[in-house]
């Protein structure tokens, strides 16, 4: 029996939304990074970029529990000297609604060139609009 072998340019894309409203951060994060894995597909290639496309939204509406909103901190280095900035779930979605949620995808993708090439085909919105009707996304139940 041979191994079937497709490559990143002949595979089909597909791109799903989800809606984040009320759900939780953790399970929307794990299914969109399944997705944009390629976990779905028979053809899934760990070291390539087989994956769907991802359209997350309602990310200011995700939800999270046991306090998190404000047990939860963010942390960012400014890249000087004592400069390190933390920000809890609650402050840091108040500034920027889908940064929490562009933070735990990034978290459960690969870290390297693989895991970065992914992160530009998920696209994470605060409402219930995005521009991106005319490539007819599917909806993902999570």
């Amino acid at each position: 029996m041979n191994t079937i072998f497709v490559k990143e340019h002949e595979q089909a894309r597909t791109w799903y939304v989800i809606d984040a409203a009320g759900k939780p951060l953790g399970r929307v994060a794990a299914k969109a990074a399944a997705v944009l894995r390629g976990k779905n597909k028979v053809t899934f290639t760990k070291n390539q970029n087989m994956g769907d496309y991802v359209i997350i939204i309602n990310a200011d509406k995700v939800s999270v529990s046991g306090g998190k909103e404000q047990k939860k901190i963010y942390y960012h280095h400014t890249g000087f000297v004592g400069n390190l900035v933390s920000h809890t779930f609650e402050k840091l979605s108040e500034k920027h609604p889908g940064e929490p949620l562009k933070l735990a995808v990034e978290g459960m993708l690969p870290h390297g060139r693989l895991g970065r090439a992914l992160m530009d085909n998920v696209k994470i919105y605060a409402g219930s609009e995005h521009p991106h009707t005319a490539q007819n996304p599917k909806v993902l139940e999570v």
